[in-house]
């Protein structure tokens, strides 16, 4: 029965390939299955080899290239679909937008499979059942995955590397070697079952698979020692600031009146139990003022000053408009107890159809909108320093900022605090806040420093500088956390990707020198 399956052109280029790429995302969280990676890789990269000698046979009549191509595409687009498909959900608050939601799950994952399917294209023709072809392929994806984060407005969700991210002690690494080379080593440990297809000794098939428990084991006793390690230098920090993360659960609605505004600000103001004689810093999430400007909600400075002291800072997110550029930034806010604006963050990295429209003026014509409240794509803030009040040293994220790793490597050195605020109310009750909340572990570890999450209808958490959850509130969960924060400086730090461009130019010679002697 199996042989008409694997005897079958659609079933080797279509079927067989979408559900691997489909099952892939069992890998990531909220399942964190890693061992299934053990087995979805090399069978992709077996079928991959199988797909090349069946084109000089059974499929001879088509394109070998085709082929290639074909199955690359299926895997990508099987990944693609079953990983990103709650981004759709965003599309169901706005009854105009509802038309696109398949055309959201069609088109957005089968752009993105490109980007596995060219690299299946590409060295596709090169690859053998050998060590060296392992390499070759595991580089070209950790490649392919680098041009993602990158090209276009970059777009570095669910790297393999985010796999391991049940296994904190694992992740340390990042560190050292920031998260694409860390990319690059996990798609590697992925890959070495291949060697049970090879025509091998038993002997050197046991070594290479024993390989990867011996890196996994070493990996996790050198974050172990990290870990421990910095719980005794986190009791020897003296500087810590009191904060408070508000995850207020409001329901995601346009067009709010000022009534409404002004409930929501009570119900902040009431989660957030302010202490009259304690320093507090209060993290809001984005959006709770859904809709409205700083400018306009002003108004609201007296409910400030009757609930606050001089002792406390609110850091929120809101809309700030720029009279000279006409129109509005995404902007994060530190405000004091009348209002006064102390330190503020323009988003720099928007979200494409959210909060910016490509081709905004021929979209307009035509009457699509972002998605976000609001006509007007906003405007893009500029490169700017972290947000310095007293001893705090901020690196600020908005949202999806988390997941783009230049933002840690170009950080101030002195940063001793990571915040980011999110509105995860768009993607509803799906895998989509548990992918995003797990960006901001690995961003703290890079870092080196506490990372502090507030969202509406997301994870709300504390993360120290080693990616461990101190505190964390659950998604639809209404209520507080707080802590006394150790402000740690980020001495030790990943500053940029050389280690994972050298490791994969070795990759590469590796493969150019030995391909003979292994075909």
């Amino acid at each position: 029965m199996f042989e008409r399956y694997f005897n079958s052109r659609y079933s080797i280029l279509y079927v067989f390939p979408f559900l691997l790429g489909s099952l892939s995302v069992l890998s990531f969280q909220p399942f964190n299955l890693t061992i299934i990676n053990f087995l979805i890789l090399p069978l992709f990269f077996y079928l991959i080899i199988y797909i090349k000698k069946k084109s000089k046979s059974t499929y001879r009549k088509k394109p070998f290239k085709k082929n290639l191509f074909i199955a690359g595409s299926s895997y990508g687009f099987g990944f693609y679909l079953c990983g990103i498909h709650w981004i759709t959900h965003s599309l169901t608050f706005d009854d105009s937008f509802k038309i696109f939601i398949p055309l959201g799950l069609i088109f957005i994952p089968l752009i993105l499979s490109l980007f596995i399917s060219i690299v299946t294209l590409l060295v596709g023709p090169l690859l053998n059942m050998n060590l060296v072809s392992v390499f070759l392929f595991s580089g070209s994806l950790a490649f392919s995955d680098y041009l993602r984060a990158k090209i276009l407005s970059g777009f570095p969700w669910n790297l393999w590397a985010y796999s391991f991210s049940s296994f904190t002690e694992i992740l340390q690494i990042l560190n050292n070697v920031g998260l694409f080379a860390f990319n690059l080593f996990s798609i590697t440990i992925f890959m070495l079952p291949t060697v049970i297809f090879m025509n091998l000794s038993l002997l050197k098939k046991s070594i290479v698979l024993v390989l990867i428990p011996t890196l996994l084991f070493s990996s996790y006793i050198y974050g172990n020692f990290s870990i421990n390690q910095n719980k005794k230098n986190l009791s020897l920090v003296k500087e810590k600031y009191f904060i408070k993360i508000i995850s207020p659960n409001f329901d995601l609605k346009y067009n709010l009146n000022k009534s409404e505004i002004e409930s929501r600000l009570e119900k902040l103001i009431k989660y957030s139990e302010p202490d009259k004689n304690l320093k507090t810093l209060f993290v809001w999430p984005e959006g709770v003022f859904s809709g409205y400007s700083f400018e306009e909600i002003i108004y609201l400075k007296e409910i400030f000053f009757n609930n606050f002291t001089k002792d406390h800072l609110i850091l929120f997110g809101i809309n700030r408009s720029d009279t000279k550029k006409k129109g509005f930034y995404n902007s994060l806010v530190i405000v004091d107890n009348r209002m006064n604006i102390i330190q503020e963050y323009n988003k720099q990295k928007l979200v494409p159809f959210g909060e910016f429209l490509p081709f905004e003026k021929f979209l307009n014509r035509v009457g699509i909108k972002k998605i976000t409240e609001g006509y007007s794509s906003f405007l893009s803030g500029s490169e700017q320093k972290n947000l310095v009040i007293n001893n705090l040293n901020i690196l600020p994220l908005i949202c999806y900022e988390v997941i783009f790793t230049k933002f840690i490597q170009r950080s101030d050195p002195k940063t001793n605090l990571i915040i980011n605020i999110s509105e995860d109310g768009w993607f509803g009750n799906s895998i989509g806040p548990y992918q995003h909340f797990i960006k901001g572990v690995y961003r703290a570890i890079e870092q080196n420093s506490f990372l502090i999450r507030s969202t509406n209808k997301g994870l709300s958490l504390i993360i120290n500088n080693k990616g461990e959850i101190v505190k964390k509130l659950n998604p639809n969960e209404t209520g507080n956390l707080e802590l006394e924060v150790p402000l740690v400086q980020n001495k030790n730090k990943n500053k940029n990707d050389l280690i994972f461009f050298a490791l994969l130019i070795t990759y590469i010679l590796f493969f150019l020198f030995l391909r003979k002697k292994y075909e």
